[in-house]
């Protein structure tokens, strides 16, 4: 059934980041802030793996950074009830998934409804899931790209913020194509949360869609 229309004012300017790894949206998303292009504060970073790097990435930009990992709760939604304790306490209202290797449960979902985007390494709805970029080559396209929507319980499926189109080249392998998709994940994930932030946006079913002022 079609989501209802939905309209949000602005979010609060707080978002967390969750990270599995090396965090380099997370640094645009800092970089984004620092240079003033995104007005916004990471109240924290979490990781489920105490070896992601990007938890030193937030630790060097003086920005609080946690731990918590999955074998210390006894399933999915316990796991994700403890982040959403930890992110009420520190006052955040959207998170923002960058790398985070793991699917969300219904716990966080309902704690913050059209408060979730992630960024994910193709042109969406084509190449969900893992190794986006080796599906892209395989399956021989000649366009690629980086999507930011809204999580929903379907993996790589939520109503899409923005979308960057990237060229597939004939000599193109993994590793430069993804090189390439990952300077526009970096170019339009923090423009993505600021849209998301100064709200005048709703989500009619699958679409969202911006208001005029």
């Amino acid at each position: 059934m079609p989501e209802s229309k939905k309209g949000h004012g602005p979010f609060s300017r707080r978002i967390a980041v969750l990270i599995s790894g090396r965090g380099s949206n997370l640094q645009s998303i800092i970089d984004a802030i620092r240079d003033g292009r995104l007005e916004a504060t990471i109240a924290v970073v979490i990781s489920n793996r105490a070896d992601a790097v990007g938890l030193q990435r937030a630790r060097d930009a003086g920005i609080e950074a946690v731990c918590l990992h999955p074998r210390d709760f006894g399933d999915r939604d316990a796991y994700d009830r403890a982040i959403v304790d930890l992110l009420r306490d520190r006052r955040v209202d959207l998170v923002c998934l960058a790398g985070f290797m793991r699917l969300v449960s219904a716990a966080l979902l309902q704690a913050f409804p059209h408060g979730i985007l992630n960024i994910h390494p193709s042109l969406l709805p084509a190449f969900p899931g893992l190794d986006a970029q080796r599906q892209a080559l395989d399956h021989g396209v000649r366009v690629t790209g980086a999507t930011v929507h809204l999580v929903t319980s379907e993996l790589d499926n939520g109503p899409i913020i923005l979308q960057a189109a990237v060229p597939v080249l004939d000599d193109d392998d993994v590793d430069t194509l993804s090189a390439r998709i990952l300077v526009e994940e970096h170019r339009i994930y923090p423009e993505a949360i600021r849209l998301v932030l100064d709200g005048g946006w709703s989500v009619d079913g699958r679409r969202v869609r911006r208001h005029t002022r």
